[in-house]
Parts: structure tokens; C-alpha cells; sequence
């Protein structure tokens, strides 16, 4: 009799699941409550993968005796909490892939902003070094796909707390921690002291042997440090203090030491800029270092990487108007860095699914550097709220095309376009990459 287990939800990560599941010969059922798109469906079918979509049979669910839910599935959902109440097993897509990854090594990045920065650019490093590796997670395929589909010797994989909510046994052999700060607040309750500790948990199954990067300097992560520090060992990185171990900048250079190795770089020859990413800098460049690679090749790589879509990307400059595309900007803290690396006057689209957002902590900043506030959402009362007192210019606007439109009409030569929403985007799009193609296409039709 084969164990059955019930994935919930069928994006990425479930059909992922599904797969893997599949194929270490369990009896799986995927059931969605929403509709699955026509690609997953055709995989599940190519695979002979049974699968519902738009209702739950409640009957196959309670046989399940593992249930893998989808990240986006909330705790407080009627039916999960009902799998609660009869014991069943539920866990989250990287737990399920984390128990068949064999010898493979991980890299587990999670934090509020930087995450998927630096997962791409620790990815990039591996990759220039030629190692067997595969970037997975929030980022590109999900674990337990990959797993499935082509093992690797390491995987670096993008983790949010959602994901982290429901693990077991997983254990990243190293683990980033990039900063806290306050998003996802709906999600748990809204305390921010729930959403710090499923951050944390990326460290609760490590051991001596692996090492926990973090950022000295983010007040949150060391406000709680020694509550969630076990057995793994601490490397920090700084730009306020200088380090024994870690990495740590000053005068420009940073200097990158563990054990007995040290290695300098001016920070001019960072790829990535602005402040923020100096912090992603370092902690890919401890990464690579606790994993051996040659500093010839992170010097080479920290020089070479281009980035990711959707965050911080020039689009065009149009009249000597510069459109900027940010929309991976989903919370207020990734906006609030936005704006501090911008030397010139703003038009900023901003708006979305408000998340429990404390827009107080970007005033100063909109104050000087912002123009112009062009409000992209359904709701956009609490940006008014928040912001009409210090920026004169301020419309309401229904769409992409009309917020880019409204953005060009207020900008002169000299000025930049931003797109940083500070908000998810399911109000009036399916995802931030959907926002930031629109926005892409908005700003080619002027």
C-alpha cells in the first residue's frame, strides 16, 4: 500500500512537490482551491498526476498521511486548521525536498530585503567557480523540483518565512539572515514578534558544523540574536564595526576574514550599488569564502554580476527623464532603500496590497527626495494619510498605462520615474514580475 500524501495548492512549488513525490513512489493527489494554470495542469496530466482544481475533496485530504502545503495557504485557513486538529503531518514544500537531497549541500538565504540579491549573486559566484549548483526556491524552480529533476551537489535556495513556517528537519549547512523588518504583518497576527521568530527558524536545526551569516548591524536581528543563537556558528558583517571574523567595510574596503584567510576590495568594484547591496556584497562574499571558493574567482564574480529583474533596473530615459523599474519592492523597507540611493528629484508609483505597512518610516526621505507620488492600487488611502502633507503632487491612478502616463506628465528633464510600490501586487496584477512587465511596456508606449 503506497503512503499518501496531499499537496495543497499547485504553483511551483506544489507541482514541484508532486513530482518529487511521485517519483520516491508515493500515492499523490495535488488539490488547489483556486484554478491552476494550464501549464501546471498539462505537466500534472503528462505525469499521470492526479489533481483537483476549484473545490478540496475533504475525504482524500484527511487519508493523507503527509500533507505539503503550499506557502501561500495561511494558518488561519478553515481547512488547515482543521488538518491541525486531526494530527495529519503538514510541511512545506523545501521540508519535503530538504528529507531526499542525499549528500547535497545547502545554502538557505531568508530576510526581509536582499534575499533574492544575494541568493542570485551567491549562485553566480558558484557558478563562475564551476561547482555543480542549482539556484531554487523563491527564485527559479522550486527545491523539491530540482530535487526531482536534476540533483545538484549545492543549492542555493531563496527562503521566505512562510516557507520557514512549516519545516521539521531542514538545515541549511550555511544560513543568511539579511535584515528584519516589518512585512507580511497580516500573516502573523500582526505581531512582529511572530514574524522575527519564523525568520529565525532557519537556524533552529543547525549544529556546530555550519555557519549562520548575519547582519551586525540590522537592530532587529541583533535585538534577538542570543533568544534564537543555538550551536551554529555566528559570522557577522558591518559597516560600523571592524570584525575578527566576517566581513566588515571601512574607508571604501572591505575586508573579508575567516579563519585564516583574509581577502580586501574596494567597494567601487562592487557591481552592485548603493548601500543595501553592500550588505548583500558581503554576505555572498562570506558565503563563498566558508564554502572554499578561490577569492580570485568572488573578486571576479562580485565584479561581474549583473543583477536581477524587476529590482532597481533602468528602463529607458525619455526627455532626459530616467524610468527606473523596482516593482520586486514589495514592502516599504525595500522602497525606503530605493529612495536613499536616488541623487535625483523622484516621481514615484507607488500602491498595492497593503501588508500592515507603517509608511512613517519612509517620511523623511519622500520628504526630500520626492516630487511627486503617483498612487497605483485599489485602496490608496493610508499613502494619502501618510504622505499628503509633504508632497503637493499626488493622484489616484486605475492602471499601469495611466500611472506611467500621470509619472511622465509631472517629471522634467533631470528627474527619475520610480517604480517602488512598497505593496504586493494582486490587486491589479498576478505577480511583481506581471507589475514590472507592465510597467516595462507603459513606459516603451510613451
Amino acid at each position: 500500500m503506497k503512503e499518501k500524501i496531499v499537496i495543497l495548492g499547485a504553483g511551483e512549488s506544489g507541482v514541484g512537490a508532486a513530482l518529487l513525490a511521485q517519483q520516491k513512489g508515493f500515492g499523490v493527489f495535488v488539490s488547489d482551491g483556486g484554478g491552476i494554470s494550464l501549464k501546471f495542469k498539462d505537466e500534472l496530466a503528462l505525469h499521470k498526476i492526479d489533481f483537483e482544481e476549484g473545490a478540496h475533496s475533504m475525504e482524500k485530504i484527511w487519508n493523507a498521511s503527509l500533507i505539503v502545503k503550499s506557502p501561500g495557504i495561511p494558518e488561519k485557513n478553515e481547512m488547515v486548521k482543521e488538518i491541525r486538529k486531526r494530527g495529519i503531518e503538514v510541511i512545506s514544500e523545501i521540508e519535503f525536498a530538504y528529507r531526499f537531497k542525499g549528500e547535497s549541500k545547502i545554502i538557505g538565504i531568508t530576510g526581509s530585503n536582499g534575499k533574492t540579491t544575494t541568493t542570485a549573486l551567491i549562485y553566480h559566484i558558484c557558478e563562475t567557480a564551476g561547482l555543480d549548483c542549482a539556484m531554487v526556491g523563491n527564485i527559479g524552480f522550486s527545491f523539491a523540483r530540482q530535487v526531482a529533476t536534476d540533483p545538484k551537489k549545492i543549492y542555493v535556495v531563496e527562503i521566505s518565512s512562510f516557507q520557514l513556517d512549516d519545516i521539521k528537519d531542514f538545515r541549511p549547512d550555511v544560513a543568511i539572515l539579511t535584515n528584519i523588518t516589518e512585512d507580511h504583518l497580516d500573516r502573523y497576527e500582526y505581531k512582529f514578534e511572530n514574524y522575527i521568530k519564523s525568520k529565525f527558524r532557519i537556524i533552529e536545526n543547525q549544529t556546530e558544523a555550519d555557519v549562520f551569516i548575519y547582519n551586525m548591524d540590522d537592530k532587529v536581528t541583533q535585538k534577538y540574536l542570543n533568544q534564537f543563537l543555538n550551536k551554529t556558528k555566528p559570522l557577522p558583517i558591518s559597516m560600523d564595526n571592524e570584525l575578527p571574523e566576517g566581513a566588515y567595510i571601512i574607508d571604501n574596503n572591505m575586508h573579508l576574514r575567516w579563519k585564516d584567510e583574509e581577502m580586501e576590495m574596494n567597494v567601487a568594484d562592487f557591481a552592485l550599488k548603493g548601500k543595501h547591496n553592500q550588505y548583500n556584497t558581503m554576505a555572498a562574499a562570506v558565503c563563498a569564502e566558508v564554502i572554499g571558493i578561490r577569492k580570485e574567482k568572488i573578486r571576479d564574480s562580485l565584479q561581474t554580476f549583473s543583477g536581477i529583474e524587476h529590482r532597481m533596473s533602468p528602463v529607458l530615459t525619455i526627455k532626459g527623464v530616467e524610468f527606473i523599474n523596482d516593482s520586486k519592492a514589495t514592502n516599504v523597507n525595500s522602497t525606503w532603500y530605493a529612495l536613499e540611493s536616488m541623487t535625483k528629484p523622484v516621481i514615484l508609483i507607488l500602491g498595492g496590497v497593503d501588508k500592515g505597512n507603517d509608511y512613517s518610516f519612509m517620511k523623511d526621505l519622500v520628504k526630500e527626495k520626492v516630487k511627486a507620488i503617483v498612487c497605483l492600487g485599489v485602496d490608496n488611502t493610508k499613502i494619502h494619510e501618510a504622505f499628503g502633507k509633504d508632497v503637493q503632487l499626488m493622484v489616484n491612478t486605475g492602471s499601469m498605462k495611466e500611472a506611467v502616463q500621470a509619472a511622465f506628465h509631472f517629471a522634467v528633464n533631470g528627474d527619475v520615474v520610480l517604480l517602488s510600490p512598497a505593496c504586493a501586487s494582486f490587486d491589479l496584477f498576478k505577480n511583481y514580475e506581471d507589475r514590472g512587465m507592465q510597467f516595462i511596456e507603459a513606459v516603451k508606449d510613451l
